[in-house]
């Protein structure tokens, strides 16, 4: 049987690389285009006359011969020796073999050729040609017309931690840290956690990552050993890009063996906190240059929500773009939707909205879309419940949105800190902290942990601990900046505290970042302004300077 050398994806992203995995890649716009018209000819032959010009046509004929010329050559210095595997030519035609070609798209994964835009007549008409009418490349080879299916989180696989020496009850802890893993990570939001199940069935002794890749679906895997010493446990952890088989971190961990049980949840938390942010910066760092159609799926969610927490308005922005493309792939998945939603609610929050009658409304709009999609979602009905708070100033329907979020998912750390701003904004802040206290105990080392800070020092505010409210609002605002509710939480708490001076220099900061802001317009605004919580910000603003 031959094998394939090369994957060619045809539909929505376009994307032409080595079936070996982080062998090579084609990323020129030109010379994707050229495969995908060697690709889509009978029996993989053009003529060099018809790709000149197609590719070339505002050339005259030999500046097209030789654009033609080069890009082939620098098309092989990038395949290397698998280039005379793939193609040949001679000259009159160029041809690609097609039983060396993977086809990895589906003819609904979206438009053909998604991002490929090149500005020549005959390209551009060749182009719309095939999109008018996609399936007259269904019988060229094995494409399927049936739906695909975009899965826009990231899949996790944690295998057994192999056990090296030792007896059996080694073994039983290696697979008891797999299971433990995979059913923390399961309670995320970002992550598609393949079953602890599945992932027995693969050898840990040696882990093939096509195999990986293939038989589980996993984009990430985790894998590890666990040896014990004369005193202690040591226990090795990776994380390996699935797709590439890069490993992109290792952490060693050590526990003395009698309290291995006790401590052994120090190390999990450090394996949680590593594979979340090594996720997310391998999402952050696959996204700068490519437009969100070149982006992976499972990459577009994830460097969204980042960006979307990003100080900077610039990655605001871009996360608006990241996430309306992963919406558009998988328009049927209700979080992104919610995601959406909850983008609109921080652009007005945080003082970016342009219009923030319209994104009151559309931030509505998108987590009802996430609802008629799954009604029962706890994270959609959060989402809905922190528009009608903090838009709406509709505390009694987010407080319904809330309880049925968690009466869906009592696990959810999200609605519980939400939960407890809502009480706090009431002044009930002994259900305030209960709630956030709940929040952190369920989400220890949550990547947004700016959120989870500036959202309980508001409950401690309303419980009259200003001190405490300090601490976490200096700690939010030292992971984030640009979250201007935590300036309004720390003027609150210098004010408790009698710290006028310091309130007027914070009050200062938050007029540079919020030039129109005002008491009245926080009065007629916030949703706690009718409450004493409401009532006591409106006297710290004031005194801090805030006309």
């Amino acid at each position: 049987m031959v094998g394939k050398v090369l994957d060619v994806n045809l539909f929505g992203a376009c994307s032409v690389e080595s079936a070996t995995p982080g062998r090579f890649c084609i990323t020129g716009t030109k010379q994707k285009a050229l495969f995908a018209l060697l690709a889509t000819a009978p029996f993989g032959r053009r003529t060099r006359a018809f790709l000149q010009e197609t590719l070339w046509g505002a050339s005259c004929y030999d500046t097209g011969r030789q654009s033609l010329r080069r890009a082939l050559s620098d098309i092989k210095q990038i395949m290397g020796e698998a280039y005379s595997e793939v193609l040949s030519s001679n000259n009159l035609e160029l041809t690609i073999d097609l039983s060396r070609v993977r086809f990895m798209g589906h003819l609904q994964a979206g438009l053909f050729l998604e991002g490929i835009e090149i500005r020549e007549p005959l390209f551009n008409e060749w182009l719309v040609g095939i999109r008018n009418n996609p399936g007259q490349l269904a019988g060229l080879f094995s494409l399927t017309d049936r739906p695909h299916v975009s899965r826009i989180l990231p899949g996790v696989a944690v295998l057994p931690f192999r056990a090296i020496g030792g007896d059996r009850s080694d073994a039983v802890f290696g697979d008891w840290i797999a299971e433990e893993l995979s059913r923390t990570l399961s309670r995320s939001r970002l992550f598609d956690v393949i079953s602890h199940l599945s992932c027995r069935q693969v050898d840990s002794s040696g882990v093939d990552m096509s195999h990986v890749r293939d038989l589980l679906k996993a984009d990430f895997c985790v894998s590890g050993s666990l040896r014990r010493t004369r005193s202690e446990i040591v226990l090795d952890a990776d994380l390996i890009d699935a797709r590439s088989g890069r490993i992109l971190w290792t952490r060693q961990f050590l526990n003395p063996y009698d309290a291995f049980l006790d401590r052994s949840g120090e190390a999990l938390a450090a394996i949680l906190t590593s594979i979340s942010g090594a996720i997310a910066d391998d999402a952050l760092t696959h996204v700068i240059g490519r437009s969100p159609p070149e982006i992976d799926d499972h990459r577009l969610l994830i460097a969204g929500i980042g960006l979307m927490h990003r100080a900077t308005l610039r990655q605001f922005m871009r996360s608006h773009d990241l996430l309306n493309e992963a919406a558009r792939r998988a328009p049927d998945a209700p979080e992104v939707h919610a995601w959406l939603g909850k983008w609109c609610v921080l652009s007005v929050f945080n003082g970016w909205s342009t219009d923030i009658a319209k994104d009151t409304r559309l931030a509505v709009d998108h987590t009802a879309r996430g609802l008629d999609l799954s009604p029962d979602n706890a994270f959609c009905l959060t989402i809905d419940g922190f528009a009608h708070s903090n838009l709406l100033r509709r505390l009694d329907i987010a407080e319904k949105r809330y309880d049925l979020a968690l009466a869906a998912n009592p696990n959810s750390s999200l609605t519980w800190l939400l939960k407890g701003a809502l009480h706090a904004f009431r002044g009930e802040s002994t259900n305030a902290i209960g709630a956030t206290d709940r929040a952190r105990r369920l989400s220890p080392l949550d990547p947004f942990g700016y959120f989870y800070d500036s959202l309980d020092a508001t409950a401690r505010l309303a419980h009259g601990d200003y001190r405490s409210g300090l601490e976490l609002a200096n700690r939010s605002l030292a992971a984030n900046d640009r979250h201007l509710s935590t300036y309004r939480a720390k003027i609150i708490a210098l004010y408790g505290l009698g710290q006028i001076a310091e309130a007027k220099i914070v009050g200062g900061e938050l007029l540079r970042r919020q030039p129109d802001l005002t008491v009245a317009g926080y009065i007629s605004s916030h949703p706690a302004a009718d409450h004493d919580f409401g009532r006591l910000a409106a006297k710290a603003l004031t005194a801090a300077g805030i006309p």
